[in-house]
């Protein structure tokens, strides 16, 4: 049985809770809240702590799922590791590319599992999406957007996250995860835009956001992400991939509701195009968010117990982060970023 910890009971954090209530193999030994409180009927009776720190302290963990505001994700998990814990982390897996790296250099030293909640990975539906355009061969241009049109709670909730996160980096490491799975190649190049559309967000921030990245491969991609009550519906979920030998696209996702959690992930269904002709692939009885919670909780539970190799993954969620952070700071500077040598 593994005991966990769990810190932050924000949307993700709530559910991955759910996920481990659930899960025979998992024992909830603690909470972390800044509230102290808890208010979901299924989570009652677990001790509720307001200190991270001091839950750690005292329920020594075998598993942390850190599910905070990102600027804490990268202390949080070095000290879970230092104590001895695996560490799930949701994404993004640190705000700097330097503290990504420490985060993946302790769980080397620790030799603890780290898995980044990186959610797509669990769908069946991407990972046939995925296989498909590899099978088309490269390079590759990639057309990846997610505009949410968010208003009252949910706008609520986009601005908390901007205070310390920008759409581009928050919602981008998911999508420019899925083109490094594709590519297998390192980014070069990065080449951004954005623009802030809302008084209601700090003068230096902006929830518009676009990007353009060069891969050594040749492939090219771009990526696209807005919050607000501003944002337009039409066209705000695209998905291609295309490769010399044809194409292959998300078909079912522009079907309004933006910013419906639920919506962010469903394929429905994948058009595979070459010059020969068309193939639909129907994909029904796709999995909800929580369902995919669920099976990212149990694959951090098997990679312990089966002591399953997370190199690659770890690489990946260092390079999709730093692919978003060099568009930011793009974004911010007016220039290209070059991604050639070793970012700071």
């Amino acid at each position: 049985m593994t005991r966990v910890l769990i810190a932050g009971l924000g949307n993700m954090g709530l559910s991955h809770a759910l996920a481990h209530h659930g899960h025979t193999d998992a024992e909830i030994i603690g909470l972390v809240n800044r509230s102290g409180t808890v208010d979901h009927p299924d989570l009652q009776g677990y001790p509720v702590f307001t200190d991270f720190h001091a839950a750690l302290h005292k329920t020594k963990p075998d598993l942390v799922v850190v599910a905070t505001y990102s600027d804490s994700h990268a202390d949080y998990a070095v000290a879970a590791m230092e104590a001895g814990a695996h560490v799930f982390v949701e994404k993004p897996l640190a705000t700097t590319v330097a503290d990504a790296r420490r985060v993946v250099a302790k769980a080397q030293e620790t030799n603890r599992k780290l898995v980044v909640g990186y959610i797509l990975r669990h769908h069946p539906s991407w990972v046939r999406l995925i296989a498909e355009a590899r099978g088309l061969g490269g390079p590759y241009v990639f057309r990846l957007n997610l505009n949410q049109q968010s208003s009252g709670a949910e706008w609520e909730t986009h601005k908390a996250l901007m205070q310390t996160t920008s759409p581009i980096v928050d919602c981008g490491v998911h999508y420019v995860d899925v083109m490094c799975q594709i590519t297998d190649a390192a980014p070069v190049r990065v080449h951004g835009m954005g623009l802030r559309l809302s008084d209601e967000i700090a003068a230096d921030m902006y929830n518009y956001g676009q990007f353009q990245v060069v891969f050594a491969d040749g492939s090219v991609g771009w990526y696209e992400a807005g919050w607000g009550p501003m944002m337009s519906e039409t066209a705000f979920f695209v998905k291609d991939i295309i490769s010399p030998n044809g194409s292959v696209s998300i078909t079912d996702g522009n079907k309004g509701a933006s910013a419906d959690v639920d919506g962010h992930t469903r394929v429905g269904s994948i058009l595979v195009h070459r010059p020969g002709g068309d193939h639909s692939i129907d994909l029904p009885d796709e999995p909800g968010h929580q369902a995919l919670c669920d099976a990212e909780q149990a694959y951090m539970l098997r990679a312990i117990a089966e002591d399953i190799d997370l190199t690659r993954h770890m690489t990946d969620a260092v390079q999709s982060l730093a692919i978003c952070l060099a568009a930011d700071e793009s974004i911010r500077t007016g220039q290209p970023v070059s991604l050639e040598e070793p970012r700071p």
